[in-house]
């Protein structure tokens, strides 16, 4: 009996020490679990320029000291992208090295108001940069595209919108009829005014007699062309089209007002920027007196803008360039804010957004119960040689990209094939982006 009970105590001693080893193991994995993945440390931090569709492209490169671990973002301010390099060079890459990359939000916080100086485009552009490279890191890092560090899938694609134009309306609605049989659902539809210039459009051939040498713009005469081009387009093309147009804050609040009263009858998807972001108060006015839905955002900076438009339910979509808001952190949340307030999402995207920004904006688009639709413009082959792994376009939708991240790879070398020019061989780079001044006959400016 002394003799079993021995061997029974060693048996019980060898397995005690089994499963001490195991339980040692099990807590250690649940240690790292609790601990998550080890925290990247950002090494540098980088702008490459290149514009392969001839308008200026700006991407933030974030590397880290994980072998292999990098992220990219959109930065792009065609416009002033002269001024973003040197704001992601000389002063995001010096404040950023050493810090972890995986503390998204509080890293933009850092960023956001470190500065003081705070809101301006330029700098909310470089930030962007930054913030979209580090949703890159994590999601490569996690091995998942970045929509599902979102919440995963609220739809398998982004029902999109693309841009029909003419110099006359016929050329406007062929071009609409165009994207329909590509299979859009959704049509951006606008066209020139005889001898003036347009925006989104050509303009006509017809003189137009003023007192000055630059573009001629008269927010009448632009006012009674679109009636008679949605006039047109309702009776050629149907119903079963969504239609949009954008009057790019051309015309007066005033005539806003009555403008928006009078395209109700066309049943719109939406009218883009009937007034700037200075004049948001007349929003109250469109809204009081008409049911014309509308969407506005693309300028915006700072979260005080388009805040009391969101919870006052004044625009019907919220249309930020995301780059322009500082990125994805901020945009998430000004999703969630739209959601609660019964307004859907309209992400800006252009020509002038890198194919990382498009990923950006499917990336919200796919995750947010409040999608609307996006903007599409599409990808020339020299976009595609610098960046490999674009969004798709099938039918009328966008489909994300399902690698890690972003899914989007730069040819730094391809990329400085299309350097930045200036407008010296008349490219559309003039005026750091291709903006110039347009005036009314008698020389008053107008905002564009």
């Amino acid at each position: 009996m002394k003799r079993r009970s021995a061997i029974g105590l060693a048996a019980g001693g060898g397995l005690a020490t089994v499963l001490s080893e195991r339980t040692v193991r099990a807590e250690a994995r649940v240690e790292q679990a609790r601990r998550g993945l080890p925290s990247p440390k950002i090494t540098d931090v980088r702008a490459i320029a290149t514009a392969p569709r001839g308008l200026r492209l700006v991407v933030v490169k974030v590397t880290t000291d994980q072998d292999g671990l990098y992220g990219y973002g959109c930065a792009t301010y065609t416009q002033r992208a002269d001024l973003v390099v040197p704001a992601v060079d000389r002063y995001l890459k010096p404040f950023l090295v050493g810090r972890k990359a995986d503390r998204i939000d509080d890293l933009w916080q850092a960023m956001y108001n470190s500065s003081y100086w705070r809101n301006g485009p330029v700098l909310n552009n470089a930030i962007s940069g930054v913030d979209m490279a580090l949703w890159d890191i994590k999601g490569r890092q996690a091995g998942m595209p970045v929509y599902q560090l979102l919440g995963g899938k609220m739809r398998e694609a982004a029902d999109c919108y693309s841009h029909a134009s003419g110099s006359e309306i016929e050329d406007a609605l062929d071009s609409a009829r165009a994207l329909m049989e590509r299979g859009f659902r959704h049509v951006r539809i606008q066209v020139g005014v005889p001898g003036m210039a347009g925006y989104g459009s050509g303009r006509g051939a017809a003189r137009v007699e003023s007192l000055h040498d630059e573009p001629v713009f008269e927010p009448a005469a632009y006012m009674r062309r679109a009636l008679e081009l949605f006039e047109r387009t309702r009776a050629e093309l149907g119903d079963e089209i969504e239609l949009l147009h954008d009057v790019h804050e051309r015309i007066s609040p005033t005539q806003a007002v009555g403008f928006c009263k009078d395209m109700e009858r066309f049943r719109l998807f939406f009218l883009e920027d009937p007034v700037s972001p200075e004049d948001i108060a007349w929003f109250r006015l469109i809204r009081n007196q008409c049911t014309t839905p509308i969407a506005m955002g693309e300028l915006f900076n700072s979260p005080h803008e388009w805040t009391p438009l969101i919870t006052e339910r004044l625009i019907d979509y919220i249309r930020v360039h995301v780059s322009q808001a500082g990125g994805l952190t901020p945009c998430r949340k000004m999703a969630i804010l739209a959601e609660l307030h019964g307004v859907k999402t309209a992400w800006h995207g252009p020509g002038d957004v890198s194919p990382i920004g498009h990923a950006g904006n499917v990336a919200l688009d796919l995750a947010s119960w409040n999608f609307g639709v996006q903007e599409y413009s599409p990808f020339n082959d020299a976009t595609r040689e610098v960046f490999s792994g674009c969004p798709e376009m099938r039918n009328g939708y966008l489909y994300a990209n399902e690698a890690p991240g972003w899914g989007i790879e730069v040819d730094e070398k391809a990329a400085a094939k299309f350097p930045f020019g200036h407008g010296e061989k008349g490219e559309r780079q003039q005026y750091n982006g291709g903006w110039g001044a347009i005036r009314r006959r008698d020389g008053t400016i107008i905002k564009q």
